[in-house]
């Protein structure tokens, strides 16, 4: 009886069941994760069909959108029935997503405030295996001249070149900086390489008279400001 109801294929739901006739009569908004997810997978295995294999690869991440797109293509292909064309469309529809959070830079043009910040270098920073420092170019308005990635590195840290940073605050014409950057790990406290790094950035910005206005931290779903937290 149990491989019998495994094996029950999409063909035979109702089409209010069905995801691809279920988004097309009633909406996007309407269509379940798993079934935007099985959309994209087309078919299951033998034994699952596409939206039970979605709702299985979904449980693996805790039903977290944000976890999912963090799979490389060879993760996930480690499970049945998906195979490196369906990963690879399946990581390719995740970054669209991805990238579409970032036309959000463009309604966020003036920092007020370490929120402003945060929803500014969210979609660059927050989906991220590895860490990055990436810096916010201001003008005297606090008006965004210029987001830029100061250095990439690995799982639990990065190098940041202090010359380079300066360097490109005078060519840009800034007289503010917001500095940035993720914690892969999740966790949002300040680490001593963290609050080391800020203190020589701010030193070498000050003598050139540009202020660092903060230091954001991202997690998977939360920030850290040093400037909330006074640690500015």
């Amino acid at each position: 009886m149990q491989e019998q109801l495994t094996s029950f294929t999409i063909k035979q739901w109702s089409d209010d069941d069905k995801p691809r006739e279920k988004l097309l009569r009633k909406g996007r908004s309407v269509v379940s994760n798993a079934e935007l997810l099985a959309l994209l997978i087309g078919s299951g295995s033998k034994r699952e069909n596409a939206v039970i294999l979605a709702r299985k690869i979904l449980a693996e991440v805790d039903n977290d959108l944000a976890a999912l797109g963090r799979l490389s293509v060879a993760q996930l292909m480690q499970f049945e029935g998906i195979g490196e064309a369906k990963a690879v469309t399946i990581a390719a529809a995740l970054e669209i997503g991805r990238r579409r959070q970032g036309t959000d830079i463009k309604a966020v043009s003036r920092i007020n405030s370490s929120s402003d910040a945060y929803k500014l270098l969210f979609p660059m920073l927050s989906e991220l295996a590895h860490e990055e420092f990436w810096i916010v170019y201001l003008n005297n308005s606090h008006r965004v001249l210029h987001i830029g990635q100061l250095s990439k590195g690995g799982i639990t840290g990065t190098l940041v070149d202090i010359r380079l940073a300066m360097r490109q605050a005078l060519e840009y014409g800034a007289v503010a900086l917001i500095l940035a950057h993720n914690h892969p790990s999740g966790t949002l406290k300040p680490s001593r390489a963290d609050k080391e790094i800020t203190a020589k950035l701010k030193t070498a910005s000050e003598a050139l008279d540009i202020r660092i206005l903060d230091h954001i931290i991202l997690g998977q779903q939360q920030y850290f400001s040093f400037a909330d937290s006074g640690m500015l």
